[in-house]
């Protein structure tokens, strides 16, 4: 047997639904004194999952801290069998995480737990993104009087947007903390949440919806700082300027903005 059909079969042996090693690839190994060629290949296999597990427990903890031991490992275990990593990083085996458990579990049972497991996804996704170049009160500090009025801006690289309909927020929280854990529940009203790196550290916060809707006006839209101000006209009145500064400045001391090129 060549090397490469000696590795693929291997690998088919990893990827098989049974540890019991086929027949033929069996008879190509060597046992030893204290470990025949069969249990050997079943430990082989065994700790395959087990570590595509472990990668998942520390990408999902939150999930794991809501499923437990037991469940966690069964629903994991079928996930890495629907979708075996693919990749030569181990870093984004959990990418279809979120809709593997839309397509495995009920409506009632997936909807809040795959909200979750966006929010944890979305953690790794800010982690690892590209640093950018983040607008600073520095950068503002030295902005022309003429040049705010067309200012256009953009969302940083690390900056993950998600509307929760549930408390995803508080659950995840409440994993990291390992503390009482809430009853999962449905939000009165969805809530924007975003995750993002600063300064090699992972922040998250969730916004009212004034703000999400001015944050996404500039962000998405593209209105320039202008067009901000009279869009808050209508609930701010004469404040609008300065709700509309007061925004702005918290979203550059977070780290969430890039200046929009011309």
């Amino acid at each position: 047997m060549r090397l490469t059909d000696w590795q693929l079969a291997f690998e088919q042996h990893l990827l098989s639904e049974t540890c019991v090693a086929n027949s033929g690839f069996a008879a190509t190994l060597l046992g030893g004194p204290t470990l025949d060629v069969d249990t050997g290949l079943a430990i082989y296999h065994n700790a395959y999952v087990s570590r595509l597990q472990e990668v998942l427990r520390h990408d999902f903890g939150a999930i794991w801290y809501w499923l437990g031991d037991d469940e966690f490992a069964l629903l994991t275990h079928a996930y890495v069998r629907r979708y075996p990593s693919a990749h030569y990083s181990l870093r984004w085996l959990g990418e279809r995480f979120p809709a593997f458990i839309v397509e495995h579990l009920v409506a009632e049972q997936s909807a809040p737990l795959a909200e979750l497991a966006r929010l944890e996804w979305a953690f790794t996704l800010a982690f690892d993104a590209p640093q950018g170049e983040p607008l600073t009160l520095n950068d503002m500090a030295q902005l022309a009087p003429e040049e705010w009025p067309g200012l256009q801006v953009t969302l940083a690289p690390s900056v993950q947007q998600m509307l929760c309909h549930f408390n995803s927020v508080a659950i995840w929280r409440a994993s990291k903390d390992e503390s009482d854990f809430p009853n999962s529940q449905a939000l009165e009203l969805a809530q924007i949440c975003l995750v993002w790196r600063h300064q090699n550290v992972c922040h998250y916060r969730s916004l009212e919806p004034a703000e999400a809707c001015a944050l996404a006006g500039m962000v998405t839209t593209g209105w320039n700082f202008s067009e901000l101000c009279e869009q808050l006209l209508v609930t701010y009145a004469e404040g609008a300027p300065l709700q509309a500064v007061t925004w702005l400045k918290q979203w550059i001391q977070d780290g969430l903005l890039e200046r929009r090129a011309p």
